[in-house]
């Protein structure tokens, strides 16, 4: 009997290719990683926890249901989402105060990760409880190793903010960052986030990786301009997207007629915050210098 096939005793215990039993799984919460895409990448520790536990927390109950078929996994469920977890979370507290074992787990990849789950873990903390994890795939590495960009230090933002000023004013906190940049998209909005990153970033080298680990898995490797009017003229793309980006170069700093310049510019249609924001980068410079400038433009022109 192979591993993925093994059966619970009445005791929840379950038995191995020696055909030992092993120990039943420990009570508390145990955060679970599932494939991103191949429902080949489930570990076999993954297995064990989610045929082991009595409730598994996830995402959307009709997702897992599609894992769990593929498995033969049958335990109750609970949706634990941003819409549903104000009402999930006091029942599955009440579980595990109760000594059970509960996997929380999201729709792809791993929990917590740009996924709901850091409120039931803040709340098992509290309580007491142990918490563990089944690590697993997730598409943040994996985009990263994929990209042919520097692994040595990375940054992750998260999705880019769907509102053109904010996303703006994300894209230059993270600029300066000595570390690759990586973000998540949505597919109707990549277009438009990668012309600002472009405008922002310079030609800085990047990556697009779509459809990580599924039948039409992308990688396009380009500068940021590049990407950009690639994708301008092909905004029908679909899937799960990570945007990859390499860090700032070691490009001189810009003369002060024109770092000036620049921000006279922004100036001219955002607050001196943004502005100065705005362009530290587009030239990988210090925001505190750059605003401290700014300040002394504005004083000028008012004086």
């Amino acid at each position: 009997m192979s591993v993925s096939e093994q059966s619970r005793d009445s005791a929840g215990q379950a038995s191995g290719e020696d055909g030992r039993r092993k120990p039943p799984l420990a009570p508390g919460l145990h955060i679970v990683a599932t494939p991103i895409g191949n429902l080949g990448d489930i570990t076999l520790r993954a297995l064990d926890v989610l045929r082991g536990v009595d409730l598994v927390a996830c995402e959307d109950t009709r997702v897992f249901a599609k894992l769990a078929s593929h498995y033969g996994i049958s335990v109750p469920t609970v949706a634990y989402s941003d819409a549903t977890q104000d009402l999930s979370e006091p029942r599955i507290v009440r579980a595990l105060a109760a000594g059970k074992r509960v996997a929380l787990v999201s729709d792809a990849g791993m929990p917590l990760i740009s996924d709901p789950g850091y409120r039931l873990v803040q709340a098992a903390i509290a309580g007491g409880h142990a918490v563990t994890s089944a690590p697993g795939p997730s598409a943040v590495p994996m985009a990263l190793a994929l990209s042919g960009l520097p692994t040595d230090r990375f940054y992750f933002g998260g999705f880019l903010p769907a509102k053109e000023g904010d996303r703006r004013r994300a894209i230059g906190a993270a600029a300066g960052m000595p570390a690759t940049l990586v973000f998540f998209e949505a597919p109707h909005r990549l277009a438009a986030s990668l012309v600002d990153l472009a405008d922002l970033l310079g030609d800085r080298a990047a990556a697009v990786a779509r459809e990580l680990t599924k039948l039409f898995e992308e990688v396009r490797r380009a500068p940021l301009p590049e990407l950009a009017a690639y994708y301008a003229a092909h905004p029908d793309v679909k899937g799960e997207i990570v945007i990859v980006i390499a860090p700032p170069g070691e490009a001189g700093a810009p003369d002060g007629a024109v770092l000036d310049g620049a921000l006279r510019t922004a100036m001219a249609g955002a607050s001196i915050k943004d502005a100065a924001s705005e362009v530290a980068a587009r030239f990988g410079l210090k925001r505190r210098d750059v605003y401290a400038r700014a300040l002394e433009l504005k004083r000028e022109g008012s004086s």
